[in-house]
């Protein structure tokens, strides 16, 4: 059986800039990419924390170093310019791939510098009655 897995995310990211009318996908600094385990062209989930909007894109390189995070084309109509979001991209494998898998996750600031970057998520605790 294939089963669907985070493979990396970029967690919070702050959108730098909205081009309706340039090539449709999201421009992404090519350093970010690599730390979340992307590749250029592949398919990804964008979640708008801002204002709750979801939809599909796929990565295109901005500027190693830049900061950038550009929604383009239709994808540019989702967002405005310091909306934050998660970028967050699938990968299909075994059950026992699975197992010992370990996504690439990466946390940024406000100006998409990395604060941090793992490959677990504590579990979530109930709230203190």
């Amino acid at each position: 059986m294939q089963i669907e897995m985070l493979k990396g995310k970029l967690h919070m990211a702050a959108v730098t800039q909205a081009e309706l009318w340039y090539d449709g996908s999201c421009a992404i600094d090519e350093d970010l990419v690599e730390l979340a385990g992307l590749r250029e062209f592949e398919k990804i989930d964008i979640y708008n924390v801002s204002n709750g909007e979801r939809f599909h894109t796929y990565v295109i390189l901005a500027e190693r170093g830049s900061g950038i995070i550009s929604m383009n084309g239709a994808a540019a109509r989702r967002v405005q310019v310091g909306d934050r979001i998660i970028i967050a991209a699938y990968a299909q494998m075994s059950e026992t791939e699975a197992d010992s898998f370990k996504p690439k996750l990466v946390y940024l600031d406000e100006q998409n510098r990395v604060e941090r970057s793992t490959n677990t998520i504590p579990v979530q605790m109930s709230e203190p009655a």
